[in-house]
């Protein structure tokens, strides 16, 4: 299209230099005493443009002569710049590919270049990542004394020439190697010197997460992991399992009833109604001695037990089981009603013989135990406390074959 463009124009300019010239008489006297030089309009023409073409290229020449000079530094520069990148990327290869002492003389190849050319010294954002990928190889090299070199320079270049991102990234990787270096403390210290934005980032969180774990501080590790729930961090049955871990942890560092009471006031209301978490807790104020508290606890998520799937409500039957000591006459309804509605449940039905024994209603607690410790749907655990509990009752009828085949069946179990 371009060739058809040109062609109309040159034709254009031929149709008219053929209408205008064509006919032209007229002549162009030059005098220069004592010539005299004659020339046809046309010709005149045509050695003024020619003229003025060769005056161009003339100057067009002059210009790129005098040039030279700078366009030979510009070629050196970018020469020196095309240099510095690549020893950038191969420093990145490098570091991905594993080998850290290649990486780190890679990126001080690139840094050093760069300082020696003074055009290239204003790209302080290179210098800064240069200066990190040598801190992250001398890292992996276990070179703690010079990382941190690397990295305080790093970090003072790209503050001062105002690289937010390379700056927000030295300190992430700051809080990272202390993590490493298994220092919680100066993790949690760095984390908390980030920007709020940065703070809230993913990576920031899962850091804070695991710092948090290492400094055994597991309140603050759940809350953390509610924010990284929330921002989609994890699946839905990890950050369960996650979620329930930490608010265990938190539990079981408690050691008395009132830090107990203050820790699950600091769970979230999500937390609070969870079984498992409230069956674990329900656990622990029974080891703190106060079973009628643990009771209290468990009581509103027994009298909804049909809403409970079958392993929440078997935690649920094993939690109160522990805490039967002392139960009351109230609880006696509760317990037929679940025992109506789970008759074959092992777990149900080992929690209501144990509440029974607990009563001193010997013979439905037999009739309840029995079945609970021979059943292989409950735990190991709970099939050992029916068995004992079995013999010390059948000690008790001064039944001592029964005692003794229910001592034996409670050694035999793993």
């Amino acid at each position: 299209m371009r060739t058809v463009i040109w062609l109309l124009l040159l034709a254009g300019l031929a149709a008219l230099a053929a209408t205008l010239l064509g006919s032209n008489d007229n002549t162009v006297t030059i005098y220069w005493a004592p010539w005299r030089l004659d020339l046809s309009l046309n010709f005149f023409i045509l050695l003024l443009v020619l003229a003025l073409i060769a005056g161009n290229i003339l100057l067009q020449g002059i210009t790129a002569l005098a040039g030279m000079p700078r366009r030979a530094r510009e070629w050196r520069v970018a020469r020196r710049d095309r240099t510095a990148q690549a020893a950038l990327r191969d420093s990145i290869a490098q570091f991905f590919g594993g080998r850290y002492g290649r990486a780190h003389k890679a990126a001080q190849r690139a840094v050093a270049i760069q300082a020696d050319t003074p055009e290239l010294a204003s790209d302080r954002e290179f210098t800064a990542l240069g200066h990190l990928l040598a801190a992250g190889s001398l890292h992996r090299l276990q070179d703690r004394v010079r990382r941190d070199e690397q990295l305080e320079r790093a970090l003072a270049i790209a503050q001062s020439a105002g690289a937010r991102a390379a700056e927000e990234g030295a300190q992430l990787l700051a809080a990272e190697w202390a993590l490493d270096d298994r220092n919680a403390r100066r993790t949690l210290e760095l984390l908390a010197q980030l920007p709020p934005g940065v703070s809230r980032r993913t990576q920031a969180l899962r850091l804070k997460l695991q710092a948090a774990r290492l400094a055994q501080q597991p309140v603050e590790a759940l809350r953390t992991a509610r924010l990284l729930a929330k921002h989609q961090a994890f699946s839905a049955a990890a950050a369960q399992g996650l979620l329930r871990a930490l608010a265990g942890e938190a539990i079981d560092a408690t050691r008395d009833v009132d830090q107990l009471k203050r820790v699950w006031r600091e769970f979230e209301t999500a937390d609070r109604r969870d079984v498992l978490v409230a069956a674990r807790a329900a656990q622990h104020l029974v080891a703190l001695g106060v079973p009628e508290e643990a009771r209290a606890w468990l009581r509103p998520f027994w009298d909804r037990l049909a809403e409970l799937p079958a392993d929440e409500r078997r935690e649920l039957a094993l939690a109160l089981a522990r805490a039967v000591e002392g139960i009351g006459p109230e609880w006696l309804p509760r317990l037929e009603s679940a025992l109506q509605a789970y008759p074959g449940d092992a777990a149900i039905g080992y929690a209501v013989g144990r509440a029974f024994a607990s009563r001193e209603l010997w013979g439905k607690a037999r009739q309840l135990l029995e079945p609970a410790a021979a059943s292989a749907d409950l735990e190991s655990g709970a099939r050992r406390e029916a068995w004992l509990l079995l013999a010390a009752m059948a000690e008790r009828d001064d039944d001592h074959e029964r005692a003794g085949r229910a001592f034996r069946s409670a050694a035999a179990l793993p």
